[in-house]
């Protein structure tokens, strides 16, 4: 397969998963747009299919969440086919990320024609497209490269298909639509951009494609098509619309996610390799069953730390009934309770990937928070379970559905795992109850959270409740995790787009009220221990303050203070660019539910902030 151009391994579970729209650059510098093919697609690529990749990771909690038996990481790097050359020497191959042409329709710059791939040149083995009319034309490339069109057609199930160019432009009666089309650029904008037919002259604006109901007025309804996968069009009631090839609601990934934490990112867990699906499989957990398994094979391949059998035994059961007991609803649950117990990885585990210290809270910070924890190292699992197109999955919407990555279930998913430190901080849960059930803190969370559930309430109906508790405690530690991390950009060198945001908020029986903050690298070495030194206490101290300071005033006031600047979107009160949103890639909730009052107060309210009495309580 051609290799024609690269992307990062983390894209493939973010921006470009399989159904993505990728826009590259051929080595001859031609413009060419492919969409990303399925999983179907990555094992006819590969040597070894499925779980027997030799780019397998595993992450217990996860893997059961998903129903799955394990990941695979995107493919790189080389393969061995098993075969050898003339020479003897083993025959290798290229991993790659399979792609397939997509639009179809391309045009090209010099003469405006449009026109489907099959009437374009090309060389064989080569991703280029070129106008044979215009090549080499004086005062023209020697090779006049065509263009892939920037719209196309998807609907909120996913599919994906071509715009439909000969039913948009408006042809006379007498025309039979065998001539080819031309794409006009007349003036300035979508209105100034035609569509034109070489046969009868009709022609029609661009101006009203994107308009609601555009596509059905000329008689196109959704094709129904996923060309990611190998299977035929399928009928989709889904209205098609219209959108530019690569916009960003043409793909919204739904990623899953775990920390590794005792016992499970340990080498004892990483030498049981593939065995673990086969001790998962026993019937009643049977020790009998589970000892004859390790006498009889897993100590033949054992290459972990030295232990007898009886000790293996015991540490494979340990594991089997706390992986039972999992809660797979929420994962946060337990990885919450170990960041606040201070507990570290197994003392004989040489490469720990879950190492945590606990620091003494600042002395002006013990009435607002409860532990303030350095974690020096981490593992994390991302998996891309499926994507939605136009609009995020949010919950269970009725009639929805996720688009899948293949056409029928696999036993894995395409993961990546990374590795990292952080700074965790939690809340006093005292005070905070006291906080919350303020009026002036209950009654502002009521706002907005009446605002969303009208919000969703006209998207998706009634049938399925809003999906999110939005109380003063969550709206409180969002915004508080959001302006740390502008915090520590500034002060400890990384960009904001490279932190990140874990959020731990619930009520009721397992309270959590605290946030991480991190930052990862798919290098097994992770970082540099950089962000993981701004929590020790006397620079927490002063990072927090800053943070909370920065809070107080916005740039943008007395817009932002007001919540005028939200008036067009109502996921959030007094928050902004300028004061509270990050880089998506930073915040689980794409800069929604912010409110910086609930943190620092507003100009002459600044009792309803937290932390009103720790900077201050006045303006």
């Amino acid at each position: 397969m051609k290799e024609i151009g690269k992307i990062r391994r983390s894209q493939v579970i973010s921006t470009y998963g399989p159904g993505s729209i990728i826009d590259f650059r051929s080595p001859a510098g031609a413009p060419v747009s492919a969409v990303s093919g399925g999983l179907e697609d990555w094992d006819a690529e590969s040597v070894k299919k499925g779980l027997l990749s030799d780019q397998v990771i595993r992450e217990p909690r996860l893997q059961k969440k998903l129903a799955v038996e394990g990941f695979r990481t995107p493919p790189v790097g080389e393969e061995s086919t098993g075969r050898h050359d003339a020479r003897g020497r083993m025959v290798m191959r290229d991993r790659q990320i399979p792609v397939s042409r997509f639009p179809n329709w391309h045009f090209c710059p010099s003469c405006d024609l449009l026109q489907q791939t099959d009437y374009w040149r090309s060389d064989i083995g080569k991703p280029e497209l070129t106008c044979g009319e215009c090549s080499g034309k004086p005062g023209l490339p020697r090779q006049q490269f065509v263009v892939p069109v920037r719209f196309v057609v998807a609907c909120e199930n996913g599919h994906l298909g071509e715009f439909p160019w000969q039913r948009w432009c408006d042809h006379r009666e007498s025309c039979d639509h065998k001539k080819p089309l031309k794409l006009v650029s007349e003036g300035a904008g979508l209105s100034g951009l035609f569509v034109f037919c070489t046969g009868c002259g009709g022609k029609k604006s661009m101006g009203s494609a994107f308009s609601e109901g555009a596509l059905q007025r000329v008689g196109h309804s959704c094709s129904g098509r996923s060309p990611w996968l190998p299977k035929p069009a399928e009928p989709c009631d889904k209205q098609a619309t219209v959108i530019q090839r690569g916009a960003s609601n043409a793909y919204f990934p739904i990623v899953e996610s775990s920390i590794d934490i005792p016992p499970w990112g340990d080498t004892f867990q990483e030498a049981l390799g593939s065995y673990w699906r086969r001790l998962t499989k026993i019937v009643n957990r049977s020790s009998a069953a589970i000892r004859t398994l390790v006498e009889e094979e897993i100590l033949e391949d054992w290459a972990g730390p030295p232990m007898t059998v009886d000790e293996m035994v015991a540490r494979i059961e340990l594991r089997l009934q706390l992986l039972e007991g999992l809660d797979t609803e929420n994962l946060r649950i337990e990885e919450y309770a170990h960041l606040t117990s201070g507990e570290i990885a197994e003392v004989n585990d040489t490469e720990p990937s879950f190492q945590i210290c606990a620091e003494e809270v600042p002395q002006r910070w013990r009435d607002a928070i409860q532990h303030l924890v350095r974690v020096e190292r981490l593992r994390e699992v991302r998996a891309l379970k499926g994507f939605t197109r136009l609009t995020p999955l949010e919950g269970e919407q009725p009639g929805r559905k996720m688009a899948t990555l293949s056409v029928e279930p696999k036993n894995w998913l395409p993961a990546i795992e990374v590795f990292g430190e952080g700074i965790f901080i939690t809340l006093n849960p005292e005070k905070l109850s006291r906080w919350e059930n303020s009026p002036s803190a209950a009654l502002r969370a009521e706002t907005l959270k009446t605002q969303a559930e009208r919000d969703w309430k006209a998207r998706n109906g009634d049938a399925v409740p809003f999906p999110l508790d939005i109380s003063a405690r969550f709206l409180l530690i969002h915004t508080l995790a959001h302006t740390f991390i502008r915090r520590l950009s500034l002060d400890c060198g990384y960009s904001s787009s490279s932190l990140r945001e874990r959020l731990y908020v619930s009520e009721g029986q397992q309270p959590m009220a605290g946030f991480l903050i991190y930052t990862s690298a798919p290098d097994s070495d992770g970082t540099l221990g950089g962000l993981s030194r701004e929590g020790r206490g006397g620079r927490a101290d002063m990072t927090l303050m800053q943070a909370i300071k920065d809070l107080e005033w916005c740039s943008s006031d007395p817009l932002c203070s007001s919540e005028i600047s939200s008036f067009s979107d109502n996921s959030n009160l007094a928050a902004c660019h300028s004061c509270s949103f990050l880089p998506e890639t930073c915040c689980e909730h794409f800069n929604r539910y912010l409110d910086r009052g609930m943190v620092a107060g507003l100009p002459g309210e600044p009792e309803l902030g937290f932390f009103c009495a720790e900077i201050g309580g006045g303006r």
